[in-house]
C-alpha cells in the first residue's frame, strides 16, 4: 500500500528486508520467554533505527505517522513507530486523517482498509483494541461515549500515558 501511494504522489521509496535482523534478534534474546507483543514490537523498533540511520545518512528528518487517535490510546510502539523528529498528521483523528486522504484522492481500497500496525498475520488495530477509532475519535472530540468505550479508552490512556511523557531524569 505505500508503495502504491507514494507511485501515485511522486514519492521515492526503497525497500529495506530486516527479516534477517529480527531474526538474529530473536535468536539473542531466546523469544520462548517473549509475549506476542514484546516479539511483535521489534520489528517497529527496526524500522526505526533504519530509517534514523538511512535520516543521518542523508541528512534527512525522519517523518512520523501516528495520528491524535494512536496517541491517546497510546497504541504506538515506544521507540518504534512513536519516535520521529516531526509529525504532520499527529494532531489529526484517525477520522480526519481517511477525510484527508479522501480528498488527496488517495485509493479507496488502501481509505476503506482495516487500519493494522501489521505487527502480526491478519492483526487490525480496532480488533487488538477492543474498541473502533470512530469511538476513540468521537470520545476525544466530544467526551461521548458508551459505558463499555468509555472504559477501554480510558483504561488504555491511563495505561500508556508514559509513553506521551519525556523520558524521566534524576533532577
Amino acid at each position: 500500500d505505500g508503495e502504491k501511494l507514494a507511485a501515485q504522489y511522486g514519492i521515492d521509496t526503497r525497500v529495506v528486508d530486516l527479516s534477517a535482523a529480527k531474526a538474529e534478534v530473536l535468536k539473542a534474546l531466546a523469544p520462548d520467554t517473549f509475549n506476542r507483543l514484546a516479539e511483535a514490537n521489534i520489528a517497529p523498533r527496526l524500522r526505526m533505527i533504519t530509517l534514523y540511520a538511512i535520516a543521518a545518512n542523508e541528512n534527512r528528518l525522519v517523518v512520523g505517522t501516528g495520528n491524535r487517535s494512536e496517541r491517546h490510546m497510546g497504541y504506538f510502539t515506544k521507540w518504534g513507530d512513536g519516535a520521529c523528529d516531526f509529525n504532520p498528521i499527529s494532531d489529526l483523528t484517525a477520522t480526519e486523517v481517511l477525510e484527508f486522504l479522501d480528498f488527496l484522492g488517495a485509493p479507496r481500497e488502501i481509505i476503506d482498509k482495516a487500519p493494522s500496525a501489521g505487527l502480526y498475520e491478519g492483526q487490525t488495530d480496532e480488533q487488538d483494541m477492543g474498541v473502533s477509532y470512530a469511538a476513540i475519535d468521537r470520545y476525544i472530540t466530544t467526551g461521548e461515549a458508551s459505558a463499555e468505550d468509555k472504559a477501554i479508552i480510558d483504561r488504555y490512556h491511563a495505561a500508556s500515558a508514559h509513553k506521551r511523557r519525556p523520558y524521566s531524569s534524576y533532577k
